[in-house]
């Protein structure tokens, strides 16, 4: 069995698509590279942000939910996602950016062991920038050319994610016990694991903390997903997670991938995602993002779907 290659995506809930779009492409410079629905609920909103063709590792994924809420910060959740850019001079760029345009940040500090800029998105998401500081990434990473941002201050893709549980043990266990994860950095109640050694884009952060479980609302991450190669792999996982001892939910065909859940013995919500096929799958590289894309099982209700999607633009 082959150890998890890196994060796949990574899903957050907010209240406002379009605040969120307008965020993501006008002041991050990601791509959206597909907009499409919950398959579940099919009135909500699913938009993915990233590269060029929004390559596992790189993606940004939101539910739009109108009717959210605050989010109530505690633990036992994942509290922190951190974002690649490539140089001190990307977060010196960053920097002045968000004070331009009037982004809730910080001052140039460390995380995690990398020099680092902490912001915040409209909806209270907590993210940070991370020096990459020339480090290797995935040669299949690919830089979007139309985006906004200078060229040589985009962000790379997703670095360190942080989880905030009351027992660092147990989700410990299951990261190096279960998925080969090895500790790289522990220092006071927090511990840096990575699922390739020495680099960022497959690490997760622990933060040991007692106290109340977040409550979540607009703004909290609902899952990570962590990076399997194909089908065949993913059921090996499935049989191995369960093995462990923990409940799988089912194996499901999202289309742009395959995947699976489970919840480790803190609550945080794990999800195991294929490489492919990927989002080129049923568009053009040059049409990702544009146009309401729906798996072929959704098409024959897209009339219905549309009328109650509130336009994003």
């Amino acid at each position: 069995m082959k150890k998890i290659a890196g994060h796949h995506h990574i899903s957050m809930i907010t209240k406002k698509g379009q605040q969120t779009d307008h965020f993501y492409q006008k002041v991050l410079g990601m791509r959206r590279v597909k907009k499409t629905v919950n398959q579940e609920d099919t009135g909500m909103y699913h938009l993915f942000y990233g590269d060029l063709t929004g390559s596992p590792g790189t993606e940004l994924s939101f539910f739009e939910m109108s009717m959210a809420g605050r989010t109530k910060r505690g633990t036992n959740a994942i509290t922190r996602i951190g974002l690649l850019v490539p140089s001190h001079d990307s977060l010196l760029y960053w920097k002045n950016r968000f004070e331009l345009l009037n982004v809730v940040h910080g001052d140039l500090t460390e995380y995690a062991g990398r020099e680092a800029l902490h912001f915040e998105d409209g909806d209270g998401l907590r993210l940070v920038l991370l020096n990459n500081d020339g480090d290797a990434v995935p040669d299949y990473w690919q830089p979007w050319e139309d985006s906004i941002v200078l060229s040589e201050h985009q962000i790379l893709g997703l670095g360190a994610v942080e989880m905030t549980v009351r027992s660092r043990e147990r989700l410990a266990n299951t990261l190096t016990g279960l998925f080969g994860y090895e500790l790289a950095l522990h220092q006071d109640n927090t511990a840096v694991y990575q699922s390739v050694q020495g680099q960022t884009f497959g690490e997760i952060v622990i933060v040991e903390q007692d106290g109340p479980k977040e409550k979540p609302g607009k703004g909290s991450v609902h899952h990570l997903a962590i990076r399997v190669k194909n089908g065949e792999e993913l059921r090996q996982w499935s049989q191995r997670i369960q093995d462990y001892g923990f409940k799988v939910m089912k194996i499901t065909d999202r289309y742009y991938f395959e995947s699976l859940y489970f919840r480790e013995e803190n609550g945080i919500l794990f999800e195991l995602a294929t490489d492919g096929p990927g989002f080129t799958v049923d568009s053009t590289i040059e049409s990702l993002g544009k146009n309401l894309d729906l798996p072929p099982f959704l098409e024959n209700r897209r009339t219905e779907i549309e009328a109650k999607l509130e336009p994003i633009e």
